[in-house]
């Protein structure tokens, strides 16, 4: 969009003047943008902005945490406290781990994307990470594409009943990570959610809500929870591994979602190179 280019320039130029080989170049361009489009959604809203670690970085622990506090740091200079940041990170093993340690030792919240299994939630609830966002739609898109099925009733939705179910189970063990319902299809999954800790909602959804008169009623409440019939579980990286590979929606869904999220990344990288050469 033509009104943020200036923001790209500047990246641009910050990236050219920390010096090094054009691929040291375009990195340090791509954080600042990143820490950029964070501070003008910040002057927007009163809460947290998420920002993203390379996806590309999904397997490798050490790199992930380098690059979220490089990220942290770029806000600081800025002005911005890290209590205003989420670092985004893949619910991969290694992704849940870097969260458990920024939490834990350097007080950066996280938030944990491509989040499709159970087992991927309990992972993050024992991380003690800030929030995850479980992706309800793309669930949904799998179950559609993979299955017979071609409509489910909100209450039935597969992405639906998903979160529902991790929010009784955090709420019935008294985890202190949220859950926030995202990347949603329609405004029946919106309201059968109703209750959560926090939805992301787009702005045709909101809009469409908006015009919607009827009552909502929250479908989900800590009392329900602590009266499911939920057991327990602790997952290390083994069990983590076997339970996450047994849904093969879950699987299929987070390497597809790397993938697409590693093509943005490259897409941008380009758009940068050329950008920086003209």
């Amino acid at each position: 969009m033509p009104a943020y280019q200036p923001l790209v320039d500047q990246a641009i130029k910050y990236g050219i003047a920390k010096g090094g080989t054009e691929e040291e170049q375009v990195t340090n361009t791509m954080d600042k943008l990143f820490v950029s489009f964070g501070l003008e959604i910040l002057k927007k809203v009163p809460g947290r902005v998420s920002t993203e670690v390379d996806a590309r970085l999904s397997f490798d622990k050490e790199e992930m945490l380098r690059k979220a506090l490089k990220l942290i740091a770029l806000y600081e200079e800025a002005g911005i406290s890290k209590e205003r940041v989420l670092i985004k990170l893949s619910s991969t093993w290694e992704g849940i781990q870097a969260g458990k340690e920024l939490e834990e030792k350097h007080g950066v919240h996280c938030n944990m994307t491509l989040l499709f299994s159970f087992a991927q939630a309990v992972a993050c609830a024992e991380a003690k990470v800030t929030l995850i966002s479980p992706f309800v739609g793309r669930i949904l898109d799998w179950y559609k594409e993979n299955t017979d099925r071609k409509s489910f009733e909100p209450h039935e939705d597969p992405g639906v009943i998903s979160v529902t179910k991790i929010y009784n189970y955090y709420k019935k063990f008294g985890y202190s990570t949220v859950v926030m319902g995202a990347s949603f299809r329609n405004s029946g999954e919106v309201k059968a959610l109703a209750g959560c800790d926090l939805l992301t909602i787009s702005p045709g959804l909101l809009a469409e809500l908006s015009q919607d008169h009827s009552t909502v009623t929250a479908m989900l409440c800590v009392e329900k929870s602590k009266a499911c019939d939920l057991e327990k579980i602790h997952l290390d990286e083994k069990a983590f591994r076997w339970q996450h590979n047994e849904d093969r929606m879950a699987v299929e869904k987070l390497s597809d979602g790397i993938r697409k999220f590693a093509a943005d990344a490259i897409k941008l990288e380009t758009m940068i190179k050329v950008r920086r050469r003209c």
